[in-house]
């Protein structure tokens, strides 16, 4: 039974940016993890509370972060984007 997918704002806005191909492995990357969420990797520290799913487009290495609520099966979509400066973009 897969959980519920919701997008934030950042998000949002990230993937519209994107080129159709990445677009679409963003989509199939979406799928894989609302089917296990526990596909990613729990980060620590300051960004406890974030998983991160690594995966290649176009020979470029690409990250989602996103959050997750066990009680109610809901995946909330934080943002995406390149690996370079991605932590930093998303402390801001």
């Amino acid at each position: 039974m897969s959980w519920e997918v919701r997008k934030t704002r950042r998000f949002a806005r990230a993937y519209k940016k994107l080129h159709d191909n990445v677009a679409a492995d963003v989509d199939a990357v979406v799928e894989a993890i609302a089917e296990n969420p526990d596909i990613g990797e729990k980060k620590k520290g300051d960004l406890a509370q974030l998983w991160v799913y690594k995966f290649r487009s176009q020979n470029q290495l690409y990250l989602l972060g996103y959050t997750r609520d066990d009680a109610v099966r809901l995946i909330w979509l934080e943002t995406m984007g390149p690996h370079e400066n991605f932590y930093r973009d998303l402390k801001r």
